[in-house]
């Protein structure tokens, strides 16, 4: 793949609605978007990060300085397209350098209509950003004008109160089955013992691979399947995935998720684990009678650590969101608590005290990111064997 030629005249401008204005080169699609602009830690995987649908709604600004060295490729996507409104960077590479690469960053984000900035002091606006909250604000390559792209970011809708796992989520039921990428190539999948239903909240794609690659057979359903139709697909487990927005807005899972639980509990012919991740987790402690709140900042990156409140161990999570159970909201409620984030006390994981349902904060599936907690499928994996036991 040849090197890219990047300079070019083609100004863009990033303004927050807190005054602040960034003027850079665009290196993306020429148009304007809002959204609330958050910063992500890691230091790899971009592509993953831009594929995410958790993204919905947000602008992402990357700590790392230098973004785009290996290109964009065909394995390493978690959505057939970019739910991200922007991305925002220090510097984009001028060269493409990986074997699988198929494409430049720029070319890719052309493709798909987002605008990206480079050439701006991420590390001043993400300063900004932790002191003050992430906010809205707009890039734009068509109007630099201060008062009129301020008035559009403040007519922008904020992320609370917003339900945006419909716009994500899939429209119909369909079955996955494929694996991991791996250096040797396609890894022989092992035959279907279980059948997992993951609700569609905005799933990654490599949650399904790690299911698929564990014997399930992987059926996703989208986001508003009632419970009577998830049970009529004759469940082993139910995963609930990762999505964007606000999780009290999400009233319909909630209710769904809430039924499921009621069912499970009423008797052990109906006995199936669930798992949540994320969102699923958010909702999951809202259909458990607790509360979310904002975070001032978010938890976005590949590098957060997380105590295992069982077995003392710590794991290095990769994370990616703006809400939080509350813990004090579930202290009379039928949950336990199993992990806790080490840089701000947060509530990172729970179970159920009785029945086979756990969930936790940050995502396991870990695309990009450590391996730490990929032991979590293989725990909701034993917790399938164990109930299909019970049930005969």
């Amino acid at each position: 793949m040849e090197n890219l030629t990047l300079k070019s005249n083609k100004k863009a401008i990033l303004l927050l609605e807190s005054g602040k204005s960034y003027l850079g080169e665009s290196f993306g699609a020429q148009v304007e978007r809002c959204g609330e602009v958050v910063f992500n830690t890691s230091m790899t995987g971009y592509q993953e990060i831009l594929t995410d649908p958790s993204y919905k709604g947000q602008i992402i600004v990357m700590t790392e300085p230098h973004i785009g060295n290996v290109g964009v490729n065909k394995e390493d996507i978690e959505c057939d397209q970019i739910f991200a409104e922007g991305l925002i960077v220090r510097e984009i590479s001028p060269v493409v350098s990986n074997w699988r690469a198929v494409s430049s960053l720029p070319d890719f984000l052309k493709k798909r209509d987002l605008p990206a900035i480079s050439g701006i002091d991420t590390r001043s606006l993400t300063k900004h950003l932790r002191e003050a909250g992430v906010m809205r604000g707009i890039i734009s390559t068509l109007d630099f004008d201060p008062k009129s792209l301020m008035n559009k970011a403040q007519k922008s809708s904020a992320m609370v109160g917003q339900d945006l796992v419909r716009e994500v989520s899939s429209k119909e039921k369909y079955d996955w089955d494929l694996s991991e990428w791996r250096w040797e190539g396609q890894k022989e999948l092992p035959q279907l013992e279980s059948h997992v239903i993951v609700m569609d909240f905005g799933a990654k794609q490599n949650i399904l691979r790690c299911l698929r690659e564990r014997g399930c057979k992987v059926t996703v359903v989208p986001a508003k399947t009632s419970k009577d139709e998830i049970l009529s697909l004759r469940p082993d487990g139910v995963m609930l995935s990762n999505g964007p927005g606000d999780p009290a807005s999400v009233t319909y899972a909630i209710e769904t998720i809430g039924e499921l639980i009621n069912s499970i509990g009423s008797s052990k012919k109906n006995m199936f684990p669930i798992f949540g991740i994320c969102l699923g987790h958010q909702l999951l402690g809202l259909a458990l009678g607790g509360k979310t709140f904002k975070l001032k900042f978010g938890h976005r990156g590949a590098n957060h650590p997380v105590k295992d409140l069982v077995t003392g161990k710590i794991e290095i999570t990769t994370q990616n969101h703006g809400f939080c159970v509350d813990i004090e909201s579930l202290a009379n409620k039928e949950v336990e608590l199993t992990h806790i984030n080490l840089n701000d006390q947060t509530l990172e994981g729970m179970k159920h005290k009785h029945l086979p349902i756990f969930s936790v904060q940050y995502h396991p599936e870990s695309s990009a990111g450590p391996h730490d907690s990929r032991y979590l499928f293989d725990r909701f994996i034993h917790l399938i064997q164990q109930s299909k036991k019970d049930r005969t």
